[in-house]
C-alpha cells in the first residue's frame, strides 16, 4: 500500500463495529464515542449507518437501546482495537455490572477484514452478529453485501420491517432532537 506521496505504508484493515447505548444522552452517546474512535490516529471512521432504537434483549427490564454500526479503517491490530475500543468505553465511565445490562456505551469488534480470530479475549466475526438484527440492519446499509459466516450477505439476513429494529435517522438529526427533549 502507498500514500498519496508513493511512499509505502502500513496496511489499513477494513473493520465494522456495533455501538449500543440506552442510558444517558443515549444520542450524544454514540457521537462521543465515534469521535474518541477517530481521535486515534491510526484508526478511521469510514462510514456510519442510521441510528436505530430497539428492545433490550436478554435483560428487557431496562431502557431501550440506540445502536449503529461503522466501518473503521486501521492500522490497528485486531487485538489493539478491542483494547482501544475498551479504552473509549473506561473514558466514557461505562462499569460492567451484568451481563447485557444497561450501559452508556457498548463497542462490539464485529468484522475485521476477512480474519477469524478465536481467543479468550477477542472472537472474530463477532459470533452473535448473524442472529442480532440490532447489528444486521444498520450493517446492511452500509456494508450490504459483506458475507456472514452462514454464506448469507448481510442484506438477506437483515430484516428491517421487523425484530423491533426501528430507524430514528442520522446521528446529527437524533443528537439534536435529544438535545431539544431534554
Amino acid at each position: 500500500m502507498t500514500d498519496s506521496n508513493g511512499r509505502a505504508g502500513k496496511h489499513r484493515a477494513v473493520c465494522f463495529i456495533g455501538l449500543g447505548t440506552n442510558l444517558g444522552h443515549r444520542a450524544e452517546n454514540l457521537a462521543r464515542a465515534l469521535w474518541l474512535l477517530d481521535a486515534e490516529p491510526r484508526l478511521c471512521v469510514a462510514a456510519v449507518s442510521s441510528v436505530y432504537e430497539t428492545a433490550p434483549e436478554g435483560v428487557t427490564e431496562q431502557p431501550a437501546f440506540l445502536n449503529m454500526v461503522a466501518a473503521l479503517h486501521t492500522e490497528l491490530s485486531p487485538e489493539q482495537l478491542l483494547a482501544y475500543a475498551l479504552a473509549v468505553e473506561q473514558r466514557m465511565g461505562r462499569v460492567r455490572t451484568r451481563k447485557w445490562g444497561p450501559r452508556n456505551i457498548d463497542i462490539d469488534l464485529l468484522v475485521y477484514d476477512d480474519m477469524q480470530v478465536s481467543s479468550e479475549r477477542l472472537t472474530l466475526p463477532h459470533p452473535l452478529m448473524s442472529r442480532r438484527q440490532f447489528v444486521l440492519v444498520p450493517l446492511a446499509e452500509i456494508a450490504p453485501r459483506l458475507l456472514l459466516a452462514d454464506g448469507r450477505t448481510v442484506a438477506q439476513a437483515a430484516r428491517p420491517d421487523g425484530e423491533g429494529v426501528r430507524r430514528i435517522g442520522r446521528l446529527a438529526q437524533v443528537v439534536r432532537r435529544e438535545q431539544h427533549t431534554c
